[in-house]
């Protein structure tokens, strides 16, 4: 029973020498091959991964980068009769491996195995953001999707059809989810660390900027039109809220158009304006106990709901296609 570990990487020097060694440290006698699948680093991240006995697989262009060509990158050559999905950042923790293998073993139902991912890095917003909401939605037991990754059963994702749909840029770990849970397979979480996360240090407006660039902000509309593609829109709306939130920042924007075009009209309803413009920040303030992260959460909102219909309509290769490639080194 061997175990291929798949590391997504994009740009990463400061973490990718951590990220390997952990591997190599913590899945002893388990790992029988680890695979770089890299996105198209302009760093120094395929120089330093190449001082690791692991495999090296680069994405050649005419095909696009993304959260899900990466994954689906990594699963063209990987031969184990599990798959370990890390990114690049993170660093897996000394126990998983061995908890999740026997939990999988003695629970044939099982798809997947994952744990706690342990952000490291706070000093962003939106580390902070997605720290406080791991706390809230993540508990141990029976989970609907894998973010971050996780130990996948090879022969479930076989029956799934491929592990990561090469169009999405977000969300390919509940799409997998989803499809996994068409065929009768499930999802766990152990209550215990699956791996520590470096993340961002980078400003979060400045994240954000560079998440619209990267297309990663399209994520929910991609995986919107996977859905109506693979006939389950109904279940990805019950395990997505987000959907239901960009719906309702739609709505926002509609009131406020309708209040400044009464603005307009009568002055004195300047004031029911404002109060439309500024209610969201003012609410998100209070449940959040800061301004800072109230206004980011709005923002961040704006930039989610803008970027929903690039991502519907953008045009979609079929997923379970083959990535085209470089080796850039062999095991």
């Amino acid at each position: 029973m061997t175990i291929s570990v798949i590391i997504k990487t994009l740009n990463e020097e400061q973490n990718i020498a951590g990220c390997i060694e952990a591997v190599l440290t913590h899945g002893a006698g388990l790992v029988s091959e680890i695979i770089v699948a890299d996105s198209g680093s302009s760093d120094q991240t395929i120089a330093i991964a190449k001082q690791f006995p692991v495999m090296i697989v680069q994405i050649r262009p005419p095909a696009k980068a993304g959260c899900g060509a990466g994954a689906q990158l990594g699963y063209q050559y990987a031969n184990g009769d599990f798959i370990c999905l890390l990114d690049g950042d993170m660093e897996l923790a000394p126990d998983f491996l061995n908890e999740a293998l026997g939990f999988l073993k003695s629970h044939p139902q099982l798809a997947g195995v994952t744990g706690h991912v342990m952000e490291k890095n706070v000093s962003s917003l939106e580390y902070q953001r997605r720290a406080k909401r791991q706390r809230i939605e993540n508990p141990a037991g029976m989970i609907d999707r894998m973010n971050g990754g996780g130990l996948y059963r090879r022969e479930s994702l076989q029956s799934a059809g491929y592990l990561a749909d090469r169009n999405l840029h977000a969300y390919e770990e509940l799409d997998l989810g989803l499809r996994l849970a068409q065929h009768g397979w499930q999802l766990h979480r152990l209550d215990m660390p699956f791996v520590g996360h470096s993340g961002h240090s980078t400003n979060a407006y400045s994240l954000l900027k560079r998440r619209w660039k990267s297309g990663y902000l399209q994520g929910s509309g991609e995986i919107l039109r996977a859905a109506l593609n693979g006939n389950y829109v109904g279940q990805l709306f019950k395990t997505l809220p987000e959907l239901k939130l960009w719906v309702l920042v739609y709505g926002w924007w509609l009131a406020i158009i309708t209040a400044l075009a009464a603005a307009y009209m009568n002055v004195h309803f300047l004031w029911v304006a404002a109060v439309v413009v500024f209610a969201p920040v003012l609410l998100m303030t209070f449940k959040q106990k800061s301004l800072a992260m109230g206004l980011y959460s709005v923002v961040a909102w704006v930039f989610h709901a803008a970027a929903l219909p690039f991502g519907f309509f953008k045009k979609r290769t079929a997923p379970q296609s083959f990535i085209e490639s470089t080796i850039l080194k062999e095991p």
